[in-house]
């Protein structure tokens, strides 16, 4: 991108000096540990809404997935219609009300408590916290990834000192602010993302001349789609792929059932759920989540797609073409750094850098709360004879995790690998985490030992599936290449596996203790859920 940093670095300043003021406003707000955990209980519903959102879209949104529409094209939007419909309407309208009533009966505090205290288990707080601790770093480090490499051509410095520097950023505030801090940045940079998608859609739409015009001449593009992604299934960027096809499965287990399922159980979204102070806080929120994942996710699907149309005029060339098929996450970057004007471009970098810090800031927390909270002080160092400092462990624990984030981001991840890592993260909670979850909200009957060892043959299944046949979910080679189990998304197996498992072992085990389970489910009925 063609940056002036004479004027952008200003920007810059006073944007992170608005983010330093937060985190000083959430700092001084934080006084226990339950402000720390969950913002006190009492956030403003539109807050929250924001703060939900920003968590949930990243430069892997933008960047990654918005790259992978420049390739796909506008079947990627079934992702968003999955977004909006499973992790903002039945993440809300279902989901939430449940976690938020019964997480108040537990006065549970983080994801991995919830299940330890709803099964009365310790393994399922610190096998949760574990699972959480190891394998979101791969979602924080593709994050950072994503916002450090768009940074290079800008500021010519290594995507390592980029990188150290985002990170500190980001911890600063984590660490000293806890999720007050992170909830108040994050309604300021959902604003700025959710503004900036909104002038980029206008000027996609109006260059192109109108929705109509432009959707058909990218239609009319379909003769080019390369040999190469032809015998993939690509029929065009304003169809779907064919049936059981290698895309079509990429597109539909791997990134809508994937990503779209997978959200409803992302340990750091489900805990904003704990945030607000009554059920009524949830269904205003939710027209607020609706509106800015179709704007801000909407908006770089559409952009990445149409970047076909703009370069072809321009160049006779399509997207692929242009960023040489080697690292989509360019796609975008790309596009703006063309066609839109100078003052837009520090928008964007804005909306870029916005995107990342929310969404890292919230993995942050929950991997350092998931080991510094549910691993370490309450299952090692918990000792009712001694005072525990809290947030002391809790800042230990999301130190610990920002270290180990930077490492995979620049040591061990490739390039271009920003949207495969988001939805490999997804695809890992929706096995390991949904169905305990959906057996400690909706049905009485699930136990302990279904609970638990629904986590274990959900999280070894999927793990296993990307071993022997998926292996290039991480772009590593798997022990088998047989279409189309090759195509499947792993979690989507690890998933079926830990409901059937959930289910058989939950009828054969011992019932937990009915006075526990009456306690759990106080307080839902249906007036009570609309108080």
């Amino acid at each position: 991108m063609n940056v002036n940093l004479s004027t952008f670095i200003p920007i810059l300043i006073g944007f992170l000096g608005v983010l330093g003021y937060l985190a000083w406003l959430g700092y001084k707000r934080t006084t226990s540990a339950k402000d720390y955990l969950v913002a006190g209980g009492s956030v403003n519903p539109y807050m929250m809404a924001l703060s939900y959102g920003a968590a949930f879209i990243s430069t892997s949104a933008i960047v990654g997935f918005g790259g992978m529409a420049g390739k796909h094209g506008f079947q990627m939007m079934w992702v968003v219609f999955a977004n909006i419909g499973v992790g903002i309407f039945i993440a809300y309208l279902v989901f939430g009300k449940r976690m938020r009533q019964m997480g108040s009966n537990l006065g549970s505090h983080t994801f991995s408590e919830f299940l330890g205290k709803r099964f009365k288990s310790k393994f399922s707080q610190w096998f949760s916290g574990i699972v959480i601790f190891i394998f979101m770093p791969l979602y924080a480090a593709a994050v950072m990834r994503g916002a450090a490499e768009f940074m290079v051509p800008i500021f010519g410095i290594d995507i390592k000192w980029l990188a150290m520097i985002y990170i500190i950023i980001v911890a600063i505030y984590v660490i000293t602010g806890g999720l007050k801090g992170v909830i108040y940045s994050d309604s300021f940079l959902g604003s700025i993302m959710l503004v900036s998608m909104i002038a980029l859609i206008i000027f996609v739409y109006t260059k192109l001349g109108g929705i109509t015009s432009a959707h058909q001449q990218l239609t009319d593009l379909a003769h080019l789609v390369p040999q190469g992604l032809k015998a993939g299934g690509h029929t065009g960027w304003t169809s779907f792929s064919v049936f059981n096809s290698e895309i079509w499965w990429l597109i539909v287990s791997t990134l809508t059932m994937g990503v779209g399922i997978g959200v409803l159980s992302q340990p750091q979204l489900l805990v904003r759920f704990m945030t607000v102070k009554k059920n009524k806080d949830l269904n205003r929120a939710m027209v607020v989540g609706a509106i800015f994942i179709l704007i801000v996710v909407g908006g770089a699907y559409i952009t990445g797609a149409l970047s076909n149309v703009f370069f072809y005029n321009d160049l006779g060339k399509i997207t692929v073409d242009v960023v040489a098929n080697t690292n989509i996450d360019q796609v975008i970057p790309s596009f703006i750094t063309a066609y839109m004007p100078q003052w837009f471009v520090y928008v964007f970098l804005l909306t870029l850098i916005s995107a990342g810090i929310s969404t890292s800031s919230a993995q942050f927390h929950t991997i350092g709360t998931a080991l510094g909270k549910d691993v370490i002080e309450d299952n090692i160092t918990k000792d009712p004879k001694k005072k525990v400092n809290t947030l002391l462990w809790k800042r230990i624990g999301i130190a610990i995790a920002i270290v180990f984030t930077f490492t995979l981001g620049i040591y061990v991840f490739p390039p271009g690998i920003v949207a495969k890592g988001t939805a490999f993260f997804f695809a890992i909670a929706a096995a390991a985490f949904l169905a305990p979850t959906i057996g400690a909200l909706f049905w009485r009957g699930t136990t302990k030992a279904g609970a638990n060892w629904s986590m274990i043959s959900g999280l070894v299944v999927s793990i296993g599936w990307v071993l022997v046949f998926n292996g290039s979910t991480l772009k590593i080679k798997s022990l088998f290449d047989i279409a189309p189990w090759k195509y499947i998304e792993p979690g989507i197996v690890g998933l079926i596996v830990s409901i059937i498992v959930l289910f058989v072992v939950s009828i054969y085990t011992k019932k937990m203790d009915q006075d526990h389970v009456d306690s759990c489910f106080a307080k839902q009925t249906v007036e009570q859920l609309e108080a």
